[in-house]
């Protein structure tokens, strides 16, 4: 394979809510490296992940399956050791396969299909037990919070992934092969204590509060109510709001930094013009929407994630799409983009024709799922075990669905905010039985 074939850097934080970036129009979020992205390629505003949580949803892109299908359904779930993955594919067809920082395999001792393997032992390594410990007593205890870190960067595991992505893009990598090269990030994960520097850039007495209902959580799921009160997040005052909302800014814009060094090192080393850059994260962050925090739930918040495509030529550079994309798309689109073939066993689809003046046929609708994982959802684990929430979401409505409980339906097109469950109401029966088909034929696939 010629050392023409385009580069891939795939570029994955964790828990980062799509809107909470400048290119997505935040007027408040810090995030001039993201946005360097956007400003060249092209950003999607309607993409959705698989599982809004780490292990499933990681799954699903480089897998380009659905959990059910690939099997890492929970947290706790290793992604099966025989599976193929997206590195299997393209190390097949000659590229060098990378992936450096948070893939949460489970069992790390699983590659995977990548080559070559940095991960969080690897940072565990640069700290003696003393600093290590210090690390632990800085951020213990926070949770969302939100307050700056005493510490430095060298304290921070996105300091040394990042680092080690540059080292690989400067020392490890052949000059004569193409390569795909995962960037992946912890932050802005919970807990919200960034940086002193990134914290500073936001005045917690000035920010903005997310829209909030008087009676958040009270018509849909129960499960949901009964988290967010049990995590104390439903009574947080406005001033506890503002202050972690400090903290998980500050968080996004440490890892942006660690994303402009990248991009930096991309440049430096004339592999720009002929690189591949996507931008995404696992899943989102409720931020204090709906009175909660984290993710395990359908709302946009969590579900919804930032999907940025630069193409090599700087094609469609600035544009937005309005499509629904899945996570699992992209497996498909980036083999497509590199010219390659794209495996029959996978359940995404390609939109590599948007960047190619190409016939598309846009997704009527997204679907993910959510298997209720042990002793992070309630305290009691009295939800594990039971089937999962699907969602279905079209490009008007939204179903949250369960077998055994309380389903949830929101009209976005009148209720953006989905303040409102209308599953009761008699003229919406016919939408909830088609998507609740919809739901239950995709969750048999």
């Amino acid at each position: 394979m010629s050392n023409q074939q385009p580069n891939i850097l795939f570029i994955c934080s964790d828990q980062h809510q799509t809107m909470a970036s400048g290119c997505y129009g935040h007027s408040e979020v810090h995030t001039p490296n993201i946005d360097r992205i956007a400003a060249a390629g092209v950003r999607f505003n309607h993409t959705y992940c698989q599982s809004p949580v780490c292990v499933p949803a990681r799954g699903s892109i480089i897998t380009g399956q659905y959990p059910h299908t690939h099997g890492a359904r929970i947290l706790q779930d290793a992604l099966p050791a025989d599976t193929r993955t997206i590195a299997h594919h393209f190390g097949q067809y000659g590229y060098q396969t990378a992936a450096i920082g948070k893939m949460h395999f489970v069992d790390e001792t699983q590659k995977h299909g990548f080559d070559y393997r940095v991960e969080l032992d690897s940072f565990r390594k640069t700290l003696t037990n003393s600093e290590w410990q210090e690390l632990r007593r800085d951020q213990d205890g926070v949770g969302t919070m939100g307050r700056p870190s005493k510490l430095s960067s060298r304290y921070f595991q996105d300091t040394y992934y990042a680092d080690e992505t540059v080292r690989y893009l400067c020392e490890e990598r052949y000059p004569d092969k193409p390569f795909i090269l995962w960037s992946s990030y912890f932050m802005p994960h919970t807990p919200l204590v960034p940086m002193l520097e990134y914290f500073n850039l936001y005045n917690p007495k000035t920010l903005t509060l997310p829209k909030r209902s008087e009676h958040a959580l009270e018509s849909g799921f129960e499960g949901h109510l009964t988290r967010s009160k049990q995590r104390g997040w439903y009574d947080q005052t406005d001033d506890e709001l503002r202050c972690a909302l400090a903290g998980y800014y500050g968080n996004i814009s440490q890892m942006d930094a660690c994303v402009g060094k990248v991009l930096d090192t991309l440049y430096d080393l004339g592999l720009y013009q002929n690189t591949i850059i996507v931008y995404t994260s696992d899943h989102g962050e409720m931020a204090g929407g709906h009175r909660m925090w984290t993710k395990h739930n359908m709302y946009e918040q969590s579900v919804c994630v930032p999907l940025i495509v630069r193409l090599p030529d700087d094609r469609d550079a600035g544009t937005t799409q309005n499509h629904l994309i899945e996570h699992i798309d992209l497996y498909p689109t980036l083999a497509e983009l590199c010219g390659l073939p794209v495996p029959k066993n996978i359940q995404g689809r390609s939109f590599a024709p948007l960047f190619c003046n190409e016939t598309y046929e846009p997704r009527e609708y997204v679907y993910s799922e959510y298997d209720f994982c042990h002793s992070v959802f309630t305290q009691d684990n009295c939800y594990v075990g039971k089937s999962p929430i699907l969602m279905v979401r079209t490009n008007q409505w939204k179903l949250n669905y369960l077998s055994w409980g309380r389903s949830e339906l929101f009209d976005l097109e009148k209720d953006p905010n989905e303040f409102t469950n209308v599953i009761d109401e008699l003229e919406n029966a016919w939408i909830v039985r088609e998507l609740t088909e919809i739901a239950e034929r995709m969750h048999s696939l």
